[in-house]
Order: C-alpha cells, then structure tokens, then sequence
C-alpha cells in the first residue's frame, strides 16, 4: 500500500506541472522562395498544440494564391511532442513580389512570408516532349573559386513512378555541393500541367580557363498513359525512360590583379566579420587575467573550408591561446552558407594602455566586381596592476550565499521559490508525524471472524467422516482441515510414511475402479499422530500474544 504521505507529494508536483503555461506554436515555412510564373510551391503550417481540434484559416490565400492540393500530416516523434502539419499546393495568381498573410489557427498566427514570383522566359524548350531537361547556368563566366549556381529541371508531362535517377554531376578540377534535396512541384506549359523535379548544384571551379558542364541523365518508369500531353506517347507503363540534358560551357577567370598578392582569395556574394568580448571592455581588465575575444567570420557563396585563420601576430604585451575554430554551413536556394568561428583568450602581463591591432580581411564582391574589405578597428585597452585594482567593499551580515542570489533573482521569483521550499518544509514535517504516530501503535490484529469454523471442529468433522468409511465426506473435510495449517498435505506426507500410505488409500477408493470399501481408521489414527494435530485439541482457542506487547 502507498503511504498517505506519497500522495500528497504526488498532488503537489501535479499542481507545480498545472501551474507552467504551455506556449503553443503555430508556424509557417515554403520549399522555396523565389520560383517562375506557372509553377507551384509547397506551403506547411505546423502546429504543436494537438489539444484541440482546429483547422487553419487559408481564407487570406484566396486572393494571391491558387488551391491545388492539400493534406493534414500527424507526426510522433519520441521524445517531442506531437505536432500536426497542413501541407499545401499553392499556385501564385500574379508575378512579382508577393507576400503570403498570416495564417490564424484559433488565436494563433503564423508570421508573414515574401516571395519572389519572376515573369515565365520564352526559352523555346521542347514543350511537345513528354519528359525533356532543362539546364540553366546563373553566369557564364566566374571567378576561379567562385560559386556557380546549376539548376536542372525535370518536366514531365507524363506520369512518372518515383524511381526517377540522375546521374551524379561530376566535373573535372571542380568542386560541386547538391544544394538540398529535389524539389516537386508542378508547372503550366501551354495549357499543360507539367510535374517538375527541381535540382540545384553549388559549382566551385578550382582552375581558370574553358571548362564544360557534362550532360547529365535522368532515367524513370513510366506509369501509364496521361491526360495533360498533347502528343501521342507510344511507350507502355513500366518502360524505362531516358533522357539527357545538353552540355554547357564555362569561363572561369582568374584572379584580378588589383586583389592584394599576400591574402587569402576570397570571392563571395557577402562576408561579414564580428567580435565578441568576455567579459565586455566596460569592465575593469587586470594583469594576470584573461579576456576571451570570439571572432565570426560569415561567407555567403564560399565553403567553410575556404575561410581563413583569423589567428593575430604574436606580441610581447600579453599572450594569446587559441581554439579549435568551429565550422558551420547550410544550403538555400541562393547558394551554400559558411561560418567560421574562432575563440581567443588573452592574457596581460603589463599594465597600462595595450593596444590590439586592427583586423583587415580583403575579399572580392562577386556581385558588383570590386575588391572590398572586412575589418575590425584596432582597440586600446585599460589594464590595472593586479594589486591597484579596487577591492570589493566588505560585506555586512549577509555574506551567506543567499545573499548573492537575493542579488540574482526577481523579487517574484525568490517568492515563488521561498513558497515551493515552505510548502515542501510543512509537507515534510506532516510525513515525519504520520511516520512517529504510526510507529508507536501496536500491530494491528486481524479480528477472527465467529462465523469461521474453528480448527477443533474442523477436526470434528474429519474424525467423524474418516470413522464413518465415506471416502467423499473424508475428502472434503481433509481439505478444509488442512487450509487451517501452515503446512500442506504434501508436506505433512513427506515427513509422515503413514499419513502418506492413507491418503494413498482414500485416492485409491475416490479415483480407482476398485470394489473394496474403504476404510478411514488407519487415516484418523495418522492423523492423530501428527504433533500439531494433537496440541490443537487442547490449545485450539489460544490467541498468538501481539507482534509488539505494550
């Protein structure tokens, strides 16, 4: 049985949880943000509030988008919490820069989302092919270590099974990073509906010069005849489809001469450099200790590998450990991401004005063609004798470490906290007295029921059908005489080879097929000879004394 006390303890915690508001979300994301006119994007609304049955409002996408398909997605990942997706396919109704509303879900509301709708390009693709490539190059010419966007469509004016396959894209004396995985969407060609499978490459040319884009290979299984092509297709379902996509040239360029000859190229898109001080520069600095100087480095259009050391030139005024850098990126659709993080620590030897030289990192914009510059101004800093440093005024009484948390925390939270600590004292108290009062009762005893027959006449009752020859009566009242004891009738055998040879006898007369009658003598007279069967005669109404005697 649970103590009363767990109870309580019990009710308290599920009070403590109740009390914590839970901050539902509701939140809204594309697969893509900028697409061509006719084509069709992904829109999922999550929410983790799986208490009530609500719908989103998609009333604010009638005016912008069109409806083509949707469905509600229930996922369980352990140890998250349930959350609930609204996968939407929606087809933009104008071009140019389009925002979609916030989406209400009962009281809560997704955040806005631009997009960038371009007019559809007369490129003259093959539109009477079922399924056919298209390959689109962002430049034609690059910068050597530059990146280059590849994108390859995919349309399919026939159902395809999704056992489609492209050929990896592999270029010599280049670096290529697929950018995510394919996008599926669905475009309008000439009043046809086309399915596209979207591939996007990050192309980092090692060496100037011509270089070409291979051709590259998507095979699939037809899955059967469609409605959408304007052209007969004689292939049956099951076939394998092949079809390749043209090759591109390329002109990488080599590094401007203007760019400084000593530094480390760096062609990007954007490059920005950041520092953070611990402890900040307002506080006083003294020699002997260390201030900690974390250095980002973010590149949009250049790997992480490719980021330089931002390590500074030893000096003879403090000393400097370095850290193990901390690299990072992300893909998007505009390209490939990159960071690189280092943490300095600094230690002063002398005190006085110590200068920290400036950080100049040259980099070439790749969007507007000029040599720039990320730099950090050089810093002077304050450094006090280790002995001239002001000392902390004396602390009065409160010297405990509750004081410096007094310091530390809201006045309503160290409420809260001094109520949880009382409530957990008094709880605490309540269970030490329940514990005390029952530990100084005596043990409960289990009442005897009057109604019970009592072991005497149980013995009654087997005596006089043991000497009456009725095997069946016997039978019963053996039963019910032996449930009064500790041991079996097993074990009362086992340690008895007469008992044991009567019970064999009345087994015999119950089961057997045997004409002889029985008879009960020889088993009253072994179950006599059992020790406890004769002290029961005479000590049959005695009560054990209490476990614990007052």
């Amino acid at each position: 049985m649970i103590p009363r006390c767990s109870y309580i303890y019990i009710l308290l915690l599920f009070f403590i949880s109740a009390s914590s508001v839970y901050a539902a979300s509701f939140t809204a994301s594309v697969d893509r943000t900028q697409l061509n006119a006719g084509e069709s994007f992904e829109l999922v609304l999550e929410s983790d509030d799986t208490a009530q049955f609500l719908t989103p409002d998609l009333t604010p996408l009638q005016s912008h988008f069109t409806l083509l398909s949707s469905k509600q997605v229930n996922r369980f990942t352990d140890p998250q919490p349930p959350v609930t997706q609204w996968i939407l396919t929606l087809l933009p109704k104008q071009t140019g820069f389009v925002v979609i509303p916030p989406i209400s879900l009962g009281e809560l509301n997704s955040a806005p989302i631009n997009l960038t709708i371009r007019e559809a390009k007369d490129a003259g693709l093959p539109t009477l092919e079922p399924v056919y490539i298209d390959s689109q190059l962002q430049h034609e010419s690059v910068y050597v270590q530059a990146q280059l966007l590849l994108t390859l469509r995919v349309y399919h004016a026939v159902p395809l099974f999704a056992d489609g396959n492209l050929t990896p894209l592999l270029i010599d004396n280049a670096r290529v990073e697929q950018l995510g995985k394919p996008h599926a969407f669905e475009q309008h060609i000439n009043g046809v509906r086309h399915g596209v499978i979207e591939f996007n490459y990050a192309i980092f040319p090692q060496q100037s010069g011509d270089f070409t884009i291979p051709s590259q290979t998507f095979s699939a299984s037809f899955a059967g005849s469609g409605s959408n092509t304007t052209a007969p297709f004689a292939s049956q379902a099951g076939q394998r489809i092949t079809v390749k996509s043209a090759q591109i040239p390329l002109q990488v360029k080599p590094i401007p001469d203007i760019y400084p000859k000593d530094a480390v190229w760096l062609p990007a898109q954007q490059l920005d450099l950041k520092q953070q001080w611990t402890p900040s520069l307002d506080t006083i600095l003294t020699t002997g200790s260390a201030a900690t100087r974390l250095l980002t480095l973010t590149a949009q259009g250049l790997p992480s590998s490719q980021l330089p050391s931002l390590a500074p030139n030893p000096t003879h005024n403090y000393k400097t450990y370095i850290d193990q850098p901390l690299l990072s990126h992300k893909f998007s659709e505009n390209g490939l991401f990159s960071s690189r993080s280092e943490r300095h620590a600094l230690v002063f030897h002398q005190s006085g004005q110590q200068k920290i030289a400036a950080v100049k990192l040259p980099w070439w914009n790749t969007i507007t063609d000029q040599l720039e510059y990320a730099q950090l101004d050089a810093l002077n800093l304050s450094i006090t004798a280790q002995s001239d440093a002001p000392r902390a005024a004396p602390l009065t009484n409160d010297t405990s470490p509750l004081y410096y948390n007094r310091a530390l925390l809201h006045p309503q939270q160290l409420l809260f906290w001094q109520l949880l600590s009382l409530c957990f004292m008094l709880l605490s108290v309540f269970a030490l007295a329940l514990w005390w009062r029952a530990r100084h009762q005596p043990a409960v005893i289990a009442p005897v029921s009057h109604n019970a027959p009592s072991a005497r006449s149980l013995q009654e009752d087997l005596k006089r059908a043991c000497l009456a020859n009725d095997p069946h009566s016997t039978r019963q009242a053996l039963d019910a005489w032996a449930r009064q004891h500790t041991e079996t009738l097993a074990d009362m055998a086992a340690r008895d080879t007469n008992l044991s040879t009567a019970l064999e006898q009345l087994n015999s007369a119950l089961y057997s097929e045997s004409t002889v009658p029985w008879q009960g003598k020889d088993l009253w007279q072994a179950i006599l000879q059992l020790s406890f069967a004769q002290s029961s005669q005479t000590d049959d109404n005695e009560q054990l004394p209490p476990l614990y005697p007052p």
